[in-house]
């Protein structure tokens, strides 16, 4: 690997090899480095790499839906997109991250029967609680359904089909990442998913189907479906490789007590991210919501970075927990909020600065959300500031004041959006948005400091105490 870099660095310009070699040797050390700073780091810059991936396949998908089937037929497929992700990753009830918690430490102990147990058990779980939701969602749209909008229920009865798959394939996800296995983990959901949804669309088209939402629908069930028994059959293999048949320890009642106050922290996040785009569907037009998607959307490819942080930064902080000190976990923390602030603010600016240009291409009239673009940037650079917080707290055991955390803002969140968009339309759903992740970050800065004794953010110098970490 050395001689490969001097050889690279001798290539370079001589005014550029100074600062091109440190580069160059950092990069090698990534690379090659070992210990649990440096799969951590190495997981996440692959974990970035698929998201920017993704994030570009995404955009693009959403582009052609966009033109495909026009803002109000667009508007109507997101808002139901959105309620069944939503709502399938909520039927996960937890066990999804709860993996992350449990299976490092089992690795750790060489503890297989309770690593096969764990991951049989989940999948199960997730697959049985994912149909329990479509069953309570069906009965909800024939007891409800007279009194929402005609354009939206043959989209949400189709939809509701998706929220098994959808289930398992968080489940998956989480096994994965678990195991450090980013590619598997963020593959099937963030690159194959959108690029066959897209297809089938163009497929269905092609063969006389009507550009509209109902079709979209249609394209991403089936989508949903190949995408997940894919990823089952191939994390399965894995699986057997790594942790070969035999007996099976299931400790459910263990795992669920964990697992659930987790749902309730990741629950409500999700919702937390997810809110504006529901209410703006609640009390506005189709075409409102289609142009408040495709502005957050376009600033989506910042709340990337925090992903593949947050996805390399569980198996880290969880290790740390198991057998390290407190001034290990604060500097990995802190490094973690580094890690998500900077690479945030540039691409941030960067997004913003081709704004018009992106969102044209959604159609001429998605320009109007521009300004929108720019108030959801001062909110996600906020929650930025202290990176994977709410990872770093779960993974210690902190669920219950998470959760708590999350609750609060979550409440701002619905209600500075119920408050401003009926006097404000989608602006001020991007004003309400913004502040309560700037409450978020606020929130999650305080209780980090409280329950772990870090002063988490991303301006902070790494430092603890070499004291021993507490239970």
């Amino acid at each position: 690997m050395m001689a490969v870099i001097e050889t690279a660095e001798k290539m370079l310009p001589a005014g550029l090899r100074p600062s091109g070699g440190r580069a160059l040797r950092m990069l090698a050390g990534l690379l090659t480095e070992h210990g649990e700073k440096a799969v951590a780091r190495r997981m996440a810059l692959t974990a970035f790499s698929i998201r920017i991936i993704s994030a570009a396949l995404a955009f693009v998908s959403q582009i052609a839906l966009a033109r495909l089937m026009g803002e109000y037929e667009y508007g109507i497929f997101v808002f139901v997109w959105v309620l069944i992700v939503v709502f399938g990753d909520l039927s996960c009830l937890g066990f999804h991250t709860a993996i992350v918690r449990f299976l490092p430490h089992y690795k750790a102990a060489g503890a297989l029967a309770e690593i096969r147990g764990l991951t049989g058990t989940a999948r199960i779980f997730g697959l049985l609680s994912g149909t329990g939701m479509l069953a309570v969602g069906m009965i909800a749209l024939h007891l409800f359904g007279d009194r929402i909008h005609s354009y939206y229920v043959v989209p949400i009865f189709l939809g509701l089909f998706a929220m098994p798959m959808i289930a398992l394939s968080d489940i998956l996800e989480g096994t994965s990442r678990a195991n450090h296995w980013p590619v598997m983990a963020l593959s099937p959901a963030y690159i194959i998913r959108p690029v066959l949804i897209i297809l089938f669309m163009l497929a269905a088209i092609a063969l006389g189907a009507p550009h509209t939402a109902v079709t979209a629908m249609q394209a991403a069930l089936v989508a949903t479906y190949v995408t997940t028994i894919g990823q089952h059959l191939a994390t399965l293999v894995r699986l057997r490789r790594h942790f070969h048949a035999g007996p099976r320890k299931v400790d459910f009642l263990g795992w669920l007590g964990v697992a659930f106050p987790m749902f309730l922290i990741e629950g409500v996040s999700f919702l937390l991210t997810s809110s504006d785009v529901v209410v703006v569907g609640i009390f506005l037009e189709p075409h409102d919501v289609a142009i408040y998607f495709a502005a957050a959307k376009t600033m989506s490819l910042v709340h990337f970075i925090n992903f593949s942080v947050k996805a390399a930064s569980g198996p880290r902080f969880s290790s740390i927990i198991a057998g390290g000190t407190r001034s290990e976990l604060a500097a990995a923390a802190i490094d973690a909020a580094k890690w998500t602030f900077w690479p945030a603010l540039a691409v941030g600016l960067t997004v913003l600065a081709a704004g018009h240009l992106l969102l044209s291409l959604f159609g001429a009239a998605f320009t109007a959300g521009y300004i929108l673009m720019a108030i959801l940037l001062a909110g996600i650079l906020a929650k930025a500031l202290v990176g994977p917080a709410e990872t770093l707290l779960m993974m210690a055991g902190k669920q219950n004041i998470c959760a708590l955390l999350y609750a609060g803002a979550l409440l701002a969140s619905v209600g500075l959006n119920v408050l401003l968009i009926p006097r404000f339309g989608i602006e001020g759903a991007a004003v309400a948005t913004a502040t309560a992740m700037g409450v978020e970050a606020v929130l999650l800065h305080l209780a980090v400091r409280r329950a772990l004794g870090i002063a988490l953010f991303a301006f902070a110098k790494s430092a603890g105490t070499h004291k021993d970490m507490e239970a």
